[in-house]
């Protein structure tokens, strides 16, 4: 007799939404998590002055029908991302103020270049089947050659190839030699495309959760009462012809299905009897996450606001590689964001606290003026070393991996389901496609039953 109708294994937005919408068709569930904690990749503390900071996914934007479903569903508003005045750009040493996407005031030939390189990756993205991109007219050659290579064929303005690399590369939290463009042009596609997955307002970033992720994840959390356990790894899943036993530490469960909702490379180190297919258990070592490093710099106001600038600014090769404000809806106090990625990610988190701190303080206050050299708070959060992220917000296909192990990411392995924003094929890599991914775990677990 199963212990559970179905064990969901991970406290993220895929796994919790899963397992919220099997107990709503009225299935038992467990949830099983690894951390101490609620949230998966996303990660809000909420502080005594009743803000809160995101040091994980963040944002949400337009299209991302699911997320904002969830929300109303669970009474939890947004708001809108501060734009009401200028971005910063530094090029070379010399800084842009503008609005909007690209800063006309830079030289033509490094506007042009960008606006060039954007309406290919539209036309790109356009050629694309979301649900099988390794079938895409290009998948082969695309599959074959590196972001880097494309950026270094098509963008041969250096200044403007330094900001698309920074920019597309960053997303992925890896560098552009890592990735394949075909998972780039893939990622970009499922999102709308460049312009959405780069932007601000009416982009990726442009609204938060009002009380930050942790309002909608804890929400959820509470709606499955006691059922979800923490500090619960799971090491093996042995699966036979009537159900699953889930191995922790300290118990097994035994249910009828398990979803793994937890990032493909953390997935990997699980214990499958009987092995995964082939594919499925080569795509787990083949598909790794980058390294990203969130820290947040804590002021009483946000002077910004008050100098004309919107908080965000991006300045390749630099300790404060891109900064966002990152306020609560209150608006106070003033709390900006210092993302770094990829190859500047690493080099930080090699640092001392201390000195990582001192060394993007110095940056910020470079680019903002004095004020930003006293903050009252600083937070350092590296997922880089992150136990149960395996890295960065997304997990990123390498060259060859999508056309040869890609059709391996969504199938069941019998009474296996998997979840993952990387498993949407719509908003891959954000919290809408999280809770895409649970949504269709779930069906496909109803289905199966029904079957």
């Amino acid at each position: 007799m199963a212990d559970a109708d179905c064990v969901v294994v991970g406290a993220g937005f895929a796994g919790l939404t899963a397992a919220l919408r099997l107990r709503q068709a009225g299935r038992s569930v467990v949830v099983v998590e690894a951390r101490d904690r609620l949230g998966g990749r996303t990660y809000t503390e909420t502080r005594a002055d009743g803000s809160y900071i995101d040091h994980g996914g963040t944002w949400i934007g337009p299209g991302q029908d699911r997320i904002y479903a969830l929300m109303a569903e669970l009474g939890i508003a947004s708001y809108k991302q501060y734009t009401d005045g200028e971005a910063m750009m530094i090029v070379d040493g010399r800084t842009y103020r503008y609005r909007g996407t690209i800063p006309l005031s830079m030289r033509p030939w490094v506007s042009a270049n960008l606006g060039t390189a954007f309406l290919r990756l539209r036309r790109m993205c356009a050629s694309v089947p979301l649900a099988a991109p390794w079938e895409a007219p290009k998948a082969a050659s695309w599959d074959r050659t590196t972001l880097a290579q494309w950026l270094t064929g098509h963008v041969p303005v250096r200044q403007a190839r330094a900001l698309l690399e920074m920019a597309l590369a960053g997303t992925y939290t890896s560098a552009a030699s890592e990735l394949s463009l075909l998972f780039v042009v893939y990622q970009l596609a499922s999102a709308g495309g460049p312009d959405f997955v780069l932007g601000v307002d009416q982009g990726a970033e442009d609204s938060r959760p009002v009380g930050g992720m942790g309002a909608v994840y804890r929400a959820m959390a509470d709606r499955l009462a006691d059922d979800v356990q923490l500090d619960a790894p799971v090491r093996s899943l042995r699966q036979d012809s009537t159900g699953v036993t889930v191995c922790c530490d300290d118990t097994q469960i035994r249910a009828s299905h398990v979803v793994v909702s937890v990032p493909i490379a953390i997935a990997g180190q699980i214990r499958y009897e009987p092995a995964l297919p082939l594919e499925r258990s080569l795509l787990h070592q083949r598909m790794p996450s980058g390294a990203v490093l969130k820290c947040h710099a804590v002021y009483p106001a946000p002077f910004w606001r008050d100098d004309g600038l919107t908080g965000q600014s991006a300045a390749p090769d630099t300790a404060a590689a891109v900064t966002l404000d990152a306020c609560a809806h209150s608006g106070g106090p003033g709390i900006l964001a210092v993302v770094n990625e990829g190859p500047t990610a690493r080099t930080l988190s090699g640092m001392e606290p201390r000195d990582r701190e001192a060394a993007i303080i110095d940056a910020l206050a470079r680019r903002f003026g004095p004020k930003a050299a006293a903050p009252v708070g600083f937070t350092h959060q590296d997922w880089s070393v992150e136990r149960y992220s395996g890295g960065g917000m997304i997990s990123h296909a390498p060259p060859g991996v999508l056309t040869e192990f890609g059709p391996a990411l969504r199938p069941p392995c019998g009474r296996i389901h998997w979840a993952g924003t990387e498993t949407s094929s719509v908003m891959y890599g954000f919290v809408d496609g999280a809770v895409r991914s649970g949504e269709r775990a779930a069906r496909e677990v109803l289905a199966a039953d029904a079957a």
